[in-house]
């Protein structure tokens, strides 16, 4: 695998379901009504049924995962969650990872992920354009090159 900075070592596009939101809130545990219930999600002030953060987290680092075929290779990650994943209940939602090399030394490589959404079908933005918003900042993994 090329570690040259800059060079781009994955990209995969996710299409989840609310489907894919029961899924893991029964793996998780995790079953916040925000993640189910449009009436709930509204209630609180949200533009709809979001998918857990953590489920967004596990699919960015699953992508550079299938890349590497040894997930011990990752020896650090975290992001910073800046925007929600709004799940539609008949389109669903797109989320998009691509993953390049940010830093390289002998003996580790950074990884930065750039992670986008998209609303599909009839929830794409208003704006007329592809709707896509970056939904985790400083999405970095520590990769073991040895």
């Amino acid at each position: 695998m090329d570690f040259t900075v800059g060079a781009q070592i994955a990209e995969r596009t996710v299409h989840l379901t609310r489907e894919s939101l029961v899924r893991y809130a029964g793996a998780s545990g995790d079953f916040n009504p925000i993640h189910y219930r449009d009436d709930v999600a509204e209630k609180v002030g949200l533009p709809g049924v979001l998918a857990h953060g953590m489920l967004t987290m596990g699919i960015a680092s699953s992508v550079v995962v299938a890349a590497l075929g040894d997930s011990a290779a990752i020896t650090d990650y975290g992001v910073r969650f800046t925007r929600p994943v709004v799940v539609h209940p008949d389109d669903g939602a797109e989320l998009r990872i691509v993953a390049k090399v940010g830093a390289a030394d002998a003996e580790t490589a950074r990884i930065d992920l750039t992670v986008t959404h998209r609303s599909t079908g009839s929830r794409q933005a208003a704006d007329g354009g592809s709707g896509e918003t970056t939904v985790l900042g400083k999405a970095q993994l520590r990769v073991a090159l040895a």
